[in-house]
């Protein structure tokens, strides 16, 4: 199995030409205005297209969207898929795929093995699946924390979708991380920074060699 990668949280032409560069197959760019690692449409519109170019999948992170942002996100940027990292329902993940006419990711927040059981409901109405570790308690972030979880509740597990594994992974522990849960896709972000938001291109390229010998 090839395992793929998502770079996520990407900000400078330089990043993402490190994620293009090293393979990932897909790279996020931000829209959640909290976030260190938040981009306003129209720059990450510039961003784009090196990465379109070589057949990399440009995600559109959002926490929560209306209809009016989704309008105007699909209208500047143009992504092949829409992030949903938070409180939305089945019923809304459905409406986004209709409106914007692109696969949804939906984000769920694992703690503990009965948090899984959540992805059922979405498994009809959305392309993928993220498992992603729940944010401390007092984080203004629904992810991109650097939090894990137990990799091993994934292990064996088969779902409609194909799914990403997000929360704490780095260049040193990707591979182990695999291994555990079985992913077919993983997603970093705060793994590969040097601050919060602050890409490093040598991280996000020792992530991607790592991810291609997991």
């Amino acid at each position: 199995m090839t395992v793929r990668a998502k770079i996520c949280g990407l900000s400078t032409p330089e990043t993402v030409r490190a994620a293009i560069d090293g393979g990932a197959s897909h790279i996020g760019l931000n829209f959640f205005p909290k976030s260190p690692r938040y981009v306003e449409l129209e720059p990450a519109a510039m961003l784009a297209p090196p990465a379109r170019a070589r057949g990399v999948k440009i995600v559109a992170v959002t926490v929560d969207p209306d209809d009016a942002f989704l309008d105007r996100l699909m209208a500047t940027l143009k992504p092949d898929l829409v992030q949903l990292h938070g409180k939305e329902t089945p019923a809304r993940a459905r409406q986004v795929a209709e409106r914007t006419g692109v696969g949804v990711i939906k984000a769920l927040s694992v703690s503990d093995a009965s948090d899984v059981a959540a992805a059922g409901a979405f498994e009809p109405v959305v392309e993928h699946l993220m498992f992603d570790a729940k944010p401390p308690k007092d984080s203004e972030l629904p992810g991109g924390t650097g939090a894990r979880f137990d990799w091993t509740i994934m292990a064996g597990r088969r779902f409609q979708r194909p799914w990403l594994l997000a929360g704490g992974l780095d260049p040193w522990n990707v591979a182990e991380a695999v291994k555990l849960s079985g992913a077919p896709i993983v997603d970093v972000s705060s793994g590969v920074e040097r601050g919060p938001g602050l890409k490093d291109p040598a991280l996000i390229k020792a992530f991607l060699d790592a991810v291609l010998r997991a």
